[in-house]
């Protein structure tokens, strides 16, 4: 039997109720989705991970993460048009930190659980 499914079909009517009960609005889901969505982007990520040290400029976010300063200008215009990063300009400059504490939570979360497990990948090629 393989562990991801069920060998004899028996609905719990009481927990699918109360899991159904307590499930946020398909609203609110999507936009939890579109921020997994933003986070998947490795480049994404990796500004964010840069800005968990406090607040940069496009031109020191670039440098750390190797991208150019269009491409990182690009993704924290995205990141900050979903409440994801927020900037703070300073004459010509635009300096960029990430939006609220609950940011810094799912990454530092999302990070802490990639160093204590080894995945597997079977979505990526080779690993099937």
């Amino acid at each position: 039997m393989a562990i991801d499914g069920c060998s004899v079909k028996v609905v719990d009517a009481d927990r699918v109720t109360a899991v159904r009960e307590r499930m946020p609005a398909t609203e609110d889901l999507t936009d939890t989705a579109d921020v997994f969505g933003l986070l998947s982007d490795l480049n994404r990520l990796r500004l964010l991970v840069a800005l968990l040290d406090g607040e940069l400029c496009v031109c020191d976010l670039a440098a750390v993460t190797g991208q150019s300063e269009s491409a990182a200008s690009h993704a924290l215009r995205l990141l900050r048009a979903h409440r994801i990063v927020a900037a703070r300009r300073s004459g010509r400059m635009s300096y960029y930190r990430l939006a609220d504490p609950h940011v810094r939570m799912l990454l530092d979360l999302a990070l802490a659980h990639t160093e204590h497990t080894e995945a597997i990948h079977p979505e990526r090629e080779g690993n099937a």
